[in-house]
């Protein structure tokens, strides 16, 4: 099989999605937008070819690429970037090449509009947030009726957009005013503003659209306001086998299973985020309860599937390679679980233990540490610290231990 990788070298540790594929036999065939020398070694040792572009947004120059392989290798597979900036454009590579798998332009919608995703997550049985589109100074009046029926504050952000950027929240009428007072330059979703947490419905479904795989990712702190704030934070996944502490686990996992079909996501990794309510939304829905948030069509972010792999003790990578060859998942699934923690520090703050107490003190729980490249530090800070623990309280005290200030 002939498997095209678009931005195989970013994020960096993207190589390890290759190198599973190549261990199950796949022929991976990449297109970068570095040159080969700058190219992990890894990630070299593991693709049959790399083609080297400018720029990956330059689309007559990526169907070049993919042409040049089709006529190399022969039939082409897959086409994927697992990178959202690129998932448009996989698309109309698929359809010009005439490959079978992954999503086309008629899919788009709701892929990527946070507003087209919504009857998605309402078919699969989840709730969402009342919401309305806003261009300009046009929209002023719809945006205050909206206001009356939900109250302030609201949340507003681009309604096709990447991660937490232009996303914020209007507290008044004033800030209100302000924000529609011109033309933006994009169409922005106006979200009703709810308290709470973000807990991720994370895996691999199959061509049918069946999950193979499923765990949780639980972000105790909004990465909207990590990046506005610039705040150090901690995150951990919950495998489904283990106690939840924050949301009923099992109708979670149900409704998650259902949103995966209803999107009709075919044999990728898939990145879902609800709310989980922490204070009661009079006439909306109660502390507790979970809404919808968006539907990512690619892994969670950073080093997260690394985060997935020692809380599950699988590898997410084998189990994707799995699904691209087999259509399902041949791994074990039946070793011990563990609740992982992902904390980071930032370098503006003076925190109360060294790297070296950290590291003698959980030495027998630490996965991995290090520092986090600097595209990614404001989102996800400076130094990371991922450890794994039968007990959730004693993740708790880990994080605690690790992003304990100075006093």
């Amino acid at each position: 099989m002939n498997f095209i990788f678009v931005s195989p070298n970013f994020p960096v540790r993207y190589f390890k999605w290759v190198e599973a594929l190549k261990d199950h036999g796949v022929n991976v065939l990449g297109i970068g937008d570095s040159p080969y020398y700058d190219v992990h070694p890894r990630l070299k040792n593991a693709l049959t070819e790399y083609y080297f572009v400018a720029d990956l947004g330059n689309y007559s120059e990526m169907l070049k690429a993919c042409q040049y392989y089709q006529g190399k290798y022969g039939k082409i597979g897959f086409i994927e970037s697992d990178n959202e900036w690129w998932l448009s454009q996989d698309a109309k590579l698929r359809e010009a090449l005439d490959v079978k798998s992954g999503f086309f332009p008629k899919d788009m919608a709701k892929i990527k509009a946070k507003s087209a995703m919504k009857e998605c997550f309402r078919e699969g049985g989840a709730k969402t947030m009342r919401y309305m589109l806003v261009d300009g100074p046009k929209d002023l009046e719809k945006a205050l009726d909206f206001v009356e029926k939900v109250g302030y504050p609201i949340f507003v952000k681009p309604n096709v957009g990447v991660g937490a950027s232009g996303s914020f929240a209007l507290r008044d009428e004033d800030s209100l005013r302000h924000f529609l007072s011109k033309s933006l330059s994009e169409t922005y979703i106006v979200e009703e503003y709810i308290e709470g947490i973000i807990v991720s419905f994370d895996g691999i479904c199959d061509s049918h659209s069946d999950v193979v795989f499923c765990t949780s990712d639980h972000f105790t702190t909004a990465v909207a306001k990590v990046v506005n704030d610039d705040l150090d934070y901690y995150y951990y996944n919950n495998p489904f086998a283990l106690p939840f502490h924050d949301i009923d686990g099992e109708a979670f996992e149900k409704t998650g299973r259902a949103v995966v079909k209803a999107f009709g996501i075919r044999q990728r990794f898939f990145h879902i985020e609800f709310f989980v309510l922490t204070e009661d939304k009079p006439g909306f829905a109660k502390k507790g309860e979970f809404v919808a948030l968006e539907c990512n069509m690619r892994p969670a972010g950073g080093y997260t599937p690394d985060l997935i792999d020692y809380a599950n003790s699988v590898s997410c990578y084998e189990i994707y390679a799995d699904v691209v060859c087999y259509d399902e998942n041949r791994q074990n699934m039946n070793k011990e679980k563990f609740y992982a923690f992902a904390s980071a520090r930032k370098d503006k703050c003076e925190y109360a233990h060294t790297e070296s107490e950290i590291l003698a003190k959980y030495h027998d729980s630490m996965c991995m540490y290090g520092r986090y490249p600097i595209h990614m530090a404001l989102a996800m800070g400076d130094t990371y610290y991922y450890a794994k623990f039968k007990k959730y309280e004693d993740g708790l005290a880990f994080d605690a231990f690790v992003r304990g200030k100075a006093k």
